[in-house]
């Protein structure tokens, strides 16, 4: 049974829509949670003022993942409110459409830097009090991408390629202090992220899909859940695809 009292959780990218499906997921089952949001004020308040009508002490904090102290100041905040951390989700994502040949190199440097870079700078933060407590879940939020690739979107590719590498040694590195680090690898989710995407791909993509539509935040919000979870304390260095059966076909 998924149960997160007495827990608290980071959540990276908490405004957007998976994000959002996490933290309230997290809430209601007892975590409490600070939502880490760029810019996206009017929903970082929506999502946590929904969590806390739930019972958790959920807070907001605005920081921008591409920035080196970016991790730091994210769980340095939940230590002084806290005074523990046990879960760090990372969310936080951009995505553009384009073939390669096209990509400014600002466009790359800045998918790698939010996507992949981020995560390092939360990552590396998070460790420390993990260790000490000998206790933590890590889940990153990867892509289907990073295993199949997808025309029009090499950088996003590139980065979930590296989440996935990154999470498998991270996982080995932090093993020994029973902190088990995993990734959830999205196909195509109803989020804003996918209007970049032209319709007549999407739609060339739920065909190729076995289940035959797209995802819904809330479907790998549940994966997430479990990955971050006491149950799978056994499960560790995985890429769990929350794709409706794309990379079957």
């Amino acid at each position: 049974m998924i149960d997160f009292q007495g827990q608290v959780a980071i959540v990276t990218g908490g405004s957007g829509g998976i994000g959002q499906a996490i933290v309230r997921g997290l809430a209601r089952y007892g975590a409490r949670v600070l939502v880490g949001y760029h810019s996206s004020d009017s929903a970082a308040y929506d999502v946590v003022t929904a969590a806390q009508a739930i019972g958790s002490d959920a807070v907001a904090l605005a920081v921008d993942v591409r920035e080196p102290d970016s991790g730091t100041v994210l769980v340095t905040a939940a230590l002084e409110r806290w005074g523990q951390l046990d879960i760090l989700i990372n969310c936080a994502g951009v995505a553009d459409y384009g073939p390669l040949r096209e990509m400014s190199s600002e466009r790359w440097r800045q998918t790698i830097q939010t996507n992949l870079t981020g995560m390092y700078h939360t990552c590396r933060a998070a460790l420390r009090p993990m260790m000490q407590q000998r206790y933590g879940r890590i889940v990153n939020l990867a892509a289907l991408y990073g295993v199949s690739g997808f025309p029009g979107q090499a950088d996003f590719a590139a980065a979930a390629g590296g989440i996935i590498g990154l999470t498998r040694s991270l996982a080995r590195e932090a093993a020994p202090w029973q902190i088990t680090v995993n990734a959830v690898a999205p196909g195509m989710i109803e989020t804003d992220l996918i209007t970049v995407i032209p319709q007549a791909i999407q739609q060339w993509s739920a065909g190729i899909i076995a289940l035959r539509r797209l995802g819904k935040p809330e479907e790998v919000a549940a994966a997430v859940l479990f990955l971050a979870s006491p149950v799978a304390s056994y499960i560790t260095g995985q890429t769990l695809m929350v794709d409706g059966g794309w990379t079957m076909a």
